[in-house]
């Protein structure tokens, strides 16, 4: 059975995104006594959040314009964003958060949010393809822009660890 995603629900799927990562990051800050450490992943779960807010907002604006939102189908049968979103990047409330618990090593954490946000950053590419005005392609963009920089942020870290 074919299914269509439409830009609503992709938008939700991003939103879902962003509150797996801010959850996260704010995990990982308390698994470990460094100030530095935990400074930055907090700093990280106010930007998800902050990117949260960003995505609403273009929600909001789709309504607004009262446009036909385009579609993608999908085979599956039911697509649930909050579970899409789990598939997508940041898993579900017990992965990787559970997996967070038995992580000992700040390194490791770094390593896992590397992979999570370079996944985020393939599905706004995607999530381009939704958004209806140019303006809200600028702001996916602007977004994609501070997932490398969160990359970037998590590579120097790790650096500093290795």
């Amino acid at each position: 059975m074919t299914v269509a995603l439409n830009a609503f629900e992709v938008f939700e799927i991003a939103e879902q995104i962003e509150r797996n990562g801010a959850k996260f990051y704010r995990k990982a800050a308390e698994l470990f006594n460094e100030p530095d450490i935990c400074n930055m992943f907090l700093e990280l779960a106010d930007w998800e959040t902050r990117h949260e807010q960003v995505f609403q907002d273009m929600k909001k604006q789709l309504v607004k314009l009262n446009k036909k939102p385009r579609t993608c189908e999908l085979e599956k049968k039911q697509l649930d964003p909050k579970l899409m979103a789990c598939l997508a990047v940041f898993g579900t409330v017990s992965e990787p958060l559970h997996r967070l618990k038995s992580i000992e090593k700040i390194a490791d954490v770094l390593k896992t949010a590397i992979v999570k946000e370079q996944d985020s950053i393939t599905f706004y590419e995607g999530l381009k393809d939704f958004v209806p005005t140019s303006d809200d392609k600028n702001k996916v963009d602007d977004i994609i822009e501070e997932e490398m920089r969160h990359i970037k942020i998590l590579n120097q870290a790790l650096k500093q660890r290795e």
